[in-house]
């Protein structure tokens, strides 16, 4: 209990003995006895708020209860799961897996737990413990999208293709609407030279959902190379004022971007109607900040 206590930095309470007759006397300080359901409770009511600001995304100030919270009751699963989706949160993937291995301990059989860690071991880039971890949580609750889009993307930085496009249709069998992965499908397809394809891939991540800007953006370029400039240049610019943060490489990249369509997205970019538009947007940004 002293060791529990030290490590959470708790105050203690001290009383102190009596003083007899004119003699002084040291003082003895006591610990004060705390009740251990009552540190319990104090813990799954921290969690509780966690995960409500999480929720509102304030992943810091979440992240201060949930290590709290995971003192006050160290033998609770759902508290180290949190804790390790909020390290996720703040991209902080190192102490994410040492937590949600902890949660795994406690609980071996929960499949967000394994979901979490194949995506930690993917930031981490260690994809063959990514594949490990998102495959065992898939054979407790294969029907998760999420979970195969993830698979999929591990594949991809294997550079397994083909096995990459069969998790994403399979989590398209599951939703099709699930526009992402039809998305990554068109990626891969351009960088296999098969451009008619992902063109149609691209089209139809946009029929599903025509404010998200990557396919759009994706179909832009593809459609600039293709000579078809007007639309291209039209498309390009209205994906780019959705977010402006893919008007960046580097972002492109991260967002698994191959080198056959990161290439056109420079030649796209060096064009003066889309710089123009790149250098508004930066205009814009630094205003709002």
């Amino acid at each position: 209990m002293l060791k529990r206590l030290a490590l959470l930095s708790l105050t203690f309470a001290l009383s102190l003995c009596s003083v007899e007759s004119a003699h002084s006397q040291a003082l003895i300080p006591h610990v004060l006895q705390l009740d251990s359901e009552q540190l319990e409770q104090q813990g799954l009511f921290l969690a509780q708020e966690a995960a409500q600001l999480a929720q509102f995304q304030q992943y810091q100030l979440a992240l201060v209860r949930a290590q709290l919270a995971s003192q006050l009751v160290p033998d609770n699963a759902q508290v180290w799961a949190l804790l390790g989706s909020l390290y996720l949160q703040t991209e902080q993937s190192r102490p994410a897996i040492q937590a949600l291995l902890k949660a795994r301990s406690l609980d071996a059989e929960n499949a967000p737990v394994l979901f979490a860690l194949g995506s930690a071991y993917f930031r981490e880039g260690d994809y063959n413990a990514a594949v490990q971890y998102l495959k065992a949580g898939l054979r407790l609750n294969p029907d998760t999208p999420g979970a195969l889009f993830d698979l999929g993307n591990t594949y991809y930085k294997l550079n397994q293709l083909n096995e990459a496009i069969a998790q994403y249709r399979q989590a398209i069998d599951i939703d099709e609407k699930f526009w992402p992965a039809i998305n990554n499908i068109g990626l891969i397809r351009y960088e296999q030279g098969k451009i008619d394809d992902a063109i149609e891939q691209w089209e139809a991540a946009i029929a599903i959902d025509d404010k998200q800007p990557e396919p759009k953006l994706a179909l832009a370029i593809a459609l600039y190379a293709q000579g078809q400039e007007m639309e291209g240049l039209a498309m390009g610019e209205a994906a780019l004022r959705l977010d402006s943060r893919y008007a960046e490489i580097d972002f492109l990249a991260e967002n698994l971007w191959g080198d056959r369509l990161l290439d056109e997205a420079k030649r796209f970019f060096a064009l003066p109607q889309i710089r123009d538009t790149i250098a508004q947007l930066n205009r814009e940004s630094l205003t709002q900040q």
